[in-house]
């Protein structure tokens, strides 16, 4: 039987990026997993070994790819994958699952794609950090939230920095800086009944080259990255305090508890008053 380190992140109020499972795993020969998909990234590095990838590409086609030591592979939102470990030389693997309103943008700087999913090292240090980091958070499960998601900031930086198709100087173009400063303008005004119109104005822009740009490096529209950062604070505050129904959705730019509702409903599934339910801190009371 295959030796196997699974561990569930324990916090969801990480914004940026936010953990979901990690873990390590020793395989057996031809061991395999799937077809299936996730609904968040989900990246493996191959620590020895061989083994192999299907995936569909942007296409919607099965692509073959061979994995070996040091070489790593990700599986996008959505995106069906099966990976099977080699007869005879069986893969070990250590693996994470993330996500976040920056996590898009940040796969993009690494030049890995739903076409390119593979990962293979530019510079051999800055890799073996980033092997370093993913060990740890592995190993170090009992860590704080805060610990551990810093450990992870250091494993997206070496692996933004250590892959082959890094993509040079993006990050100082015209476009990213608008993308920054309307993230910052929603960060700033969520809370207050603000338009997609008001976000492209903060950026000297119209609305249909915004939202445009927009999509176009976060993978969403700026109506949807609005509501979902609103979603986001509003989970912390019905995990993290004993504010009512009503005042979170005030608090998130919802004045209307109904419109907040159906809102979060259409994000979580569930209505707040459940997701308090299933989700609350036991500390935080009635």
């Amino acid at each position: 039987m295959s030796d196997f380190i699974f561990s569930v992140f324990p916090c969801e109020n990480f914004i940026d990026f936010g953990l979901y499972q990690f873990g390590w795993e020793q395989c057996d020969p031809s061991h395999s997993f799937g077809p299936a998909a996730r609904n968040h990234y989900l990246f493996h590095l191959c620590l020895s070994g061989t083994g192999t990838l299907y995936a569909d590409n942007a296409a919607g086609k099965t692509v073959t790819y061979q994995i070996k030591s040091g070489q790593g592979f990700m599986m996008f939102p959505h995106q069906v994958c099966t990976y099977v470990a080699d007869r005879e030389i069986p893969w070990e693997y250590v693996w994470i699952e993330f996500d976040g309103l920056r996590a898009k943008e940040t796969i993009d700087l690494t030049g890995i794609s739903r076409s390119q999913p593979i990962y293979k090292a530019r510079y051999k240090d800055i890799a073996e950090t980033m092997k370093t980091e993913l060990l740890y958070i592995v190993n170090h499960k009992e860590e704080s939230p805060f610990h551990l998601i810093g450990h992870f900031y250091l494993f997206i930086d070496s692996f933004v920095r250590s892959s082959t198709s890094a993509q040079s100087g993006k990050g100082s173009s015209l476009r990213d800086f608008y993308i920054k400063e309307s993230i910052s303008y929603i960060e700033q005004n969520f809370q207050n009944d603000i338009t997609v119109e008001d976000i492209a104005a903060s950026c000297g822009l119209n609305r249909s080259y915004f939202g445009k740009i927009f999509h176009e490096n976060m993978g969403k529209s700026p109506q949807e990255f609005l509501i979902s950062y609103r979603m986001s604070k509003a989970v912390e505050l019905l995990k993290l305090t004993k504010l009512s129904i009503a005042d979170i959705g005030n608090a998130v730019g919802y004045p209307n508890q109904l419109h907040f509702s159906r809102a979060f409903k259409n994000v979580y599934g569930i209505s707040p008053k459940q997701w308090r339910n299933e989700n609350r801190l036991p500390s935080v009371s009635e």
